[in-house]
């Protein structure tokens, strides 16, 4: 397994060794767009929330029974995050690939890539977007670490999509906690030891953050490939028969 300060490492250099590279830039321009359409999805959601909540605060004051506008606040939320969720699965699947290819092939990033999840199996990408959410926040209601260590468990998904355009949600659901035994923590500490990456890009009135993101995503892009490598490399050889023995005797 390569080792954390290696995958960063291999991540700066993917990015051009330096933060206001054209690869960097480029990268930073799609997390961006990414951000930006995911918390769009959420707004009507935040919105109808905060009406609810005004409602909630007047009722009480009025002395009315609060209860329906607790339900409002509820399924308004409710309906925010499941349209964020729906398109998480796709943008993700169009990030992750574009990160992939240019960790692994160098191939330089196409902007338009970023929708790939929306012409490539677009119900497959939904399904992973959704079902993993569904599934670490069921594992999140018995107790905050198991929906953490099942989150970790699923974040391989939409790569295994990516590499293996053939494979169903489950089986890239499947794949990813096999392939997760044993490096959930490994996971865990790289997101830790971005933190201070980002509390330095927050000193810089919040607009360092933007740098940071793409690298923590290609960082993660070489977590993936170290991993899918070690894992193809552990394989057992396909066996291969014999080739037969042709008797070649005229008088036969």
């Amino acid at each position: 397994m390569v080792t954390r300060q290696q995958l960063k490492q291999n991540a700066r250099a993917q990015l051009g060794g330096g933060i206001f590279t054209s690869s960097w830039i480029t990268a930073l321009f799609v997390c961006f767009v990414a951000d930006l359409i995911l918390s769009v999805a959420s707004v009507p959601g935040m919105i109808s929330s905060m009406s609810s909540s005004i409602d909630s605060m007047q009722s009480a004051i009025n002395g009315a029974e609060a209860a329906p506008a607790s339900f409002r606040f509820s399924f308004s939320t409710g309906l925010g995050s499941i349209a964020a969720v729906l398109l998480s699965g796709p943008i993700g699947y169009g990030m992750n690939k574009m990160f992939l290819k240019q960790a692994r092939d160098g191939q330089p990033m196409v902007f338009t890539d970023l929708f790939k999840g929306f012409t490539e199996d677009l119900g497959t990408n939904v399904l992973i977007g959704l079902m993993t959410s569904i599934f670490t926040f069921l594992w999140a209601l018995l107790f905050i670490v198991p929906g953490i260590v099942k989150g970790l468990g699923y974040s391989l998904s939409l790569y295994l999509k990516a590499d293996h355009p053939e494979y169903e949600w489950k089986t890239c659901i499947n794949e990813s906690q096999r392939l997760m035994r044993g490096h959930k923590g490994e996971l865990f500490v790289l997101y830790l030891s971005f933190i201070g990456w980002y509390f330095v890009g927050a000193l810089c009135l919040g607009v360092g953050v933007l740098w940071v993101h793409p690298y923590l995503e290609a960082t993660k892009a070489h977590f993936y490939w170290s991993i899918a490598a070690a894992d193809a490399a552990a394989q057992p050889a396909p066996f291969a028969a014999p080739a037969p023995e042709w008797n070649y005797d005229e008088n036969v």
